[in-house]
């Protein structure tokens, strides 16, 4: 199950790839097929991270987080 981290709603446009960066920031970069994109920061919300858990754009367009299955891994 996903938890919603961040308030600020991102909108999504086709050909692009959302992902959250070290920096705490939304990103988004081309897809191989969006040849005239460019990379470039998208949300204003720095968003701290906690070790154990994946980050992701959820459908509503929010960063969610949900812990990670180590399978018996730290």
């Amino acid at each position: 199950m996903a938890e919603r981290v961040g308030r600020e709603k991102i909108s999504r446009e086709d050909g692009y790839l959302y992902f959250l960066g070290k920096d705490g920031y939304v990103w988004r970069t081309p897809m191989k097929t969006n040849s005239r994109g460019r990379k470039g920061k998208v949300g204003s919300e720095k968003i701290s991270r906690a070790q154990g858990y994946l980050y992701f754009i959820d459908k509503g367009g929010y960063v969610a987080r949900a812990k990670m299955n180590r399978r018996g891994r730290r």
